[in-house]
């Protein structure tokens, strides 16, 4: 399972830490992601990062301004967002997607668990 939080509302420029606590499995060969979906548009990637390992990949709107992490003695992946503006106003949601390659991982498709999701509202 898999538990998002830390959503809330924020002004611009502002900060949010999320975070997705894992349960009822090891996912040590899983690559963890965190999507959003804003009202009225798809649900699109944001991060990644592979459990071993370590490596991530950004959604390029996000670049420079979020960072994904992960804590193994937590079980928990975290995203770190800075800097934030009105556009990431969203519900965020972590997936958990097994083997997933670096090519896939912005496509939801590729996730075989979702967490619950958690909002985001960024003021102008």
């Amino acid at each position: 399972q898999l538990q998002a939080s830390g959503g809330g509302l924020v002004q611009a420029g502002g900060a949010l830490r999320l975070s997705c606590a894992t349960s009822g499995r090891t996912f040590g060969r899983y690559v963890m992601g965190w999507f959003r979906q804003a009202p009225g548009k798809e649900r699109e990637f944001v991060a990644a990062i592979k459990w071993s390992g370590g490596s991530t990949t950004y959604a390029d709107s996000v670049k420079s301004r979020f960072t994904i992490s992960k804590d193994n003695a937590q079980n928990s992946v975290y995203l770190q967002m800075n800097d934030l503006k009105p556009e990431d106003t969203a519900i965020y949601y972590c997936a958990a997607g097994y083997g997933v390659i670096q090519s896939v991982m912005h496509l939801k498709r590729a996730y075989d668990y979702w967490g619950q999701g958690t909002e985001v509202t960024v003021s102008s």
